[in-house]
């Protein structure tokens, strides 16, 4: 799920569906004043969208998230070079480290390339981007982070749907109250946006759930992500070849974009 993640929105239905209903009518803010107020507002939308109790419990037990508001406000990403970015990400590490993933478990990276078509190579790059490998996913309550961004004047439209979800997955219980991932509500590995969880997410390890904090499961997820997203089997993912719209679906930085793609590129080389 790291930097903003303009990882797509939700499905065009859902979004729809929002905007079209009274889903939209809860005031949101832009400082912790009128949280609480909006909260009780948004509870009823979000049980006309089809949250149950234990989502609503979820949303009531909620807290204003000062630190992702801090996080949203200052996205440094966005204002590096791409030879800085990399630098700062630890391109060279994350390559070193993928291939050595991959030479360690290759039936299980096979697999996904079977499966979805998409080479292991970006799924590492992505992986090793996102979270170091699993080794950071993340310090913040992803309900309460999700809320907050919804409930954020400048962030409503994107994060309604998200925490509508995130609520619905809490219903399922896919995710926790408690759930740490990042300040902008991204769990697990490979730092799923709530709404791709609940729209795109596989049971990779076949346990019958899905699990973002579950290796297999995220790398499965990211996958198929990237093969819903259009990604053509056999075909280029770096700048300019028909695969890099797919990467620039996953975020919204270009210098993001570009490194996941070079790295890719020398993982497989």
């Amino acid at each position: 799920m790291s930097l903003f993640k303009s990882k797509t929105l939700l499905a065009t239905g859902l979004l729809i569906a929002l905007a079209t209903s009274p889903a939209m009518a809860a005031k949101c803010g832009n400082n912790a004043s009128g949280f609480n107020t909006w909260k009780a507002a948004f509870a009823k939308e979000a049980a006309k969208a089809g949250v149950g109790k234990r989502g609503l419990a979820a949303l009531a037990g909620t807290t204003y998230a000062k630190r992702t508001i801090a996080a949203d406000r200052n996205q440094k990403s966005f204002k590096y070079s791409l030879a800085k970015f990399m630098q700062v990400r630890g391109a060279d590490t994350i390559v070193a480290q993928g291939r050595r993933r991959i030479a360690k478990n290759p039936a299980f990276y096979a697999s996904l390339e079977q499966r979805y078509g998409v080479p292991a190579s970006v799924i590492v790059a992505i992986h090793g981007m996102e979270t170091a490998f699993g080794n950071f996913m993340g310090d913040s309550n992803v309900i309460s982070a999700a809320a907050t961004l919804a409930y954020d004047c400048r962030r409503s439209d994107f994060f309604v749907p998200h925490i509508i979800a995130g609520l619905k997955l809490v219903d399922k219980g896919s995710v926790s109250p408690k759930s740490i991932g990042a300040k902008h509500g991204e769990l697990g590995h490979t730092q799923f946006l709530l709404g791709n969880i609940l729209k795109y997410g596989v049971d990779g390890n076949g346990d019958g759930r899905v699990d973002m904090s579950n290796m297999a499961d995220a790398l499965h997820s990211t996958a198929n992500y990237l093969r819903q997203k259009g990604w053509k089997p056999g075909k280029g993912f770096q700048q300019g070849q028909p695969n890099f719209r797919v990467i620039q679906e996953w975020n919204a930085a270009g210098v993001y974009q570009k490194a996941i793609a070079i790295m890719a590129g020398k993982i497989d080389g």
